[in-house]
């Protein structure tokens, strides 16, 4: 199976879809599965089967990630890509995390977002892509902010995460403005 690989000056971004999902799943063991992904313990190795089993596309939906991987040591840091992905509509939410806070605010999630968002409207012809995020995660909204993200407003009690109901706030991206901020370059 050929891989996609898109490289910045720091990271692999190594692309992840539902067909390699399915060739990894069915064909690798649990050790080899748990290095190429980037899991550190069984638990994560489970987590990961069970999220296969019930499906990461559904129907209407789909999702695209890409790994980060340092170029050094080739270590799996995180992914960055688009989930909720709806094909016919051509938008999809963008989501990513850095695993091990050794790598946080070291500037890879900067880097690495500018290729996949070009990615997601060249590649997979996407006009408008989407991210949430809670008002208090100052990180990513200077990522947005970065990328000329817009601000559309507040979803009131949207997540649920560490035992908390968040709000959330609405970010989006246009192609046409993508295309007019020069980030596109």
């Amino acid at each position: 199976m050929e891989l996609t690989i898109l490289e910045t000056q720091r990271l692999y971004l190594r692309r992840l879809d539902q067909p390699l999902f399915d060739f990894i799943f069915t064909k690798m063991a649990d050790p080899e599965l748990a290095v190429f992904l980037g899991l550190k313990s069984e638990e994560e190795l489970l987590a990961e089967r069970e999220k296969y089993k019930l499906g990461f596309g559904m129907f209407n939906k789909t999702f695209l990630y890409f790994q980060l991987l340092e170029k050094e040591s080739l270590r799996v840091l995180g992914w960055c890509g688009f989930h909720t992905w709806y094909k016919n509509h051509f938008r999809a939410e963008l989501g990513y995390i850095i695993h091990d806070s050794e790598f946080h605010s070291k500037g890879l999630m900067t880097e690495a977002i500018d290729p996949i968002i070009g990615y997601g409207f060249n590649a997979l012809n996407l006009n408008r892509i989407e991210a949430y995020v809670g008002p208090n995660n100052l990180a990513s909204l200077s990522i947005l902010k970065k990328q000329n993200f817009k601000n559309e407003g507040l979803l009131k009690s949207h997540y649920f995460k560490n035992g908390i109901v968040e709000d959330s706030l609405v970010f989006a991206l246009l192609r046409e403005d993508w295309l007019v901020s020069g980030l596109n370059k």
